[in-house]
């Protein structure tokens, strides 16, 4: 989408090589993009917590390294919608290939032995993270950015069907819930990048509030946070399940799921 400023705001004028649907400066004069900016909290706050919740369970480290990337996607985001500075805009599109490595990692080698490390695939995960922070620094196409990207994603996707399909059916709900959220966000920031004009018209004539509704941009956050959320939450289910634990989801206040570790029946003689 092409470079815009609609007001002048706090830090001043734009370097990022990606400007959003979203009117600059328009509810802050201190954030650029306000609700695109607001909406990471998804992407913020609940990795955290699942991080922390992780920890306490005495789980691998890794699921812990998963919740916080995707808590650390959420801040670069948070900062870079904020700026549309180019440098935050790194700490938002980098930081997605480093996290997304993570889940690839952890998904691929969920069938392993406890604690046991691969070497290999770290290696190649390894490789492909500095190949292609090295290539989009030097190359500044977001579309680069987007299609490596989507082909880790795409990774995750396949792998995951392969395993509630033929090893943890009863995971399907989970799976496909995760993938249906992600997708759906998808299908927002696409409509927000291809019907820009119309969504702005739009919101000339709609009150803020129910404007605000129409920024399909947070969106893309809100939905793939809580899909990529659920994803960690599956993955994370998945490989407990195999080291013989008893995972079972919970929903906090009633309304966001967790995964806790049941304590195993002591047997009685």
């Amino acid at each position: 989408m092409a470079p815009h400023m609609d007001r002048p705001g706090y830090w001043g004028h734009l370097t990022s090589t990606i400007d959003w649907c979203e009117e600059n400066y328009v509810v802050s004069f201190y954030i650029a993009e306000f609700w695109n900016t607001v909406s990471n909290l998804i992407m913020i706050l609940p990795p955290i917590y699942g991080a922390i919740q992780t920890f306490r369970d005495g789980l691998e480290f890794r699921y812990v390294c998963s919740f916080l990337g995707l808590s650390v996607v959420g801040v670069g985001s948070w900062c870079f919608h904020m700026t549309l500075q180019y440098k935050m805009q790194l700490m938002d599109e980098l930081p997605m290939i480093y996290s997304t490595c993570v889940f690839v990692y952890c998904l691929y080698e969920c069938f392993k032995q406890q604690n046991k490390i691969g070497f290999i695939p770290i290696a190649l995960l390894l490789f492909f993270s500095v190949s292609v922070t090295l290539v989009y620094l030097h190359w500044k196409e977001p579309v680069f950015h987007q299609v490596m990207y989507g082909t880790l994603v795409a990774c995750l996707v396949i792998r995951s069907i392969y395993i509630v399909t033929w090893v943890y059916p009863w995971l399907r709900p989970l799976c496909y819930t995760s993938l249906g959220i992600f997708m759906l966000g998808f299908f927002f920031w696409n409509m927000d990048n291809f019907y820009c004009g119309v969504l702005r018209n739009a919101r000339h004539n709609l009150p803020p509030v129910v404007g605000a509704v129409t920024q399909f941009h947070a969106w893309w956050h809100i939905l793939t946070g809580l899909g990529s959320y659920l994803h960690i939450l599956l993955s994370l289910q998945i490989r407990t399940t195999y080291l013989k634990h008893r995972p079972k989801v919970k929903f906090l206040c009633g309304v966001w799921p967790t995964l806790h570790i049941e304590p195993v029946p002591q047997k009685t003689s």
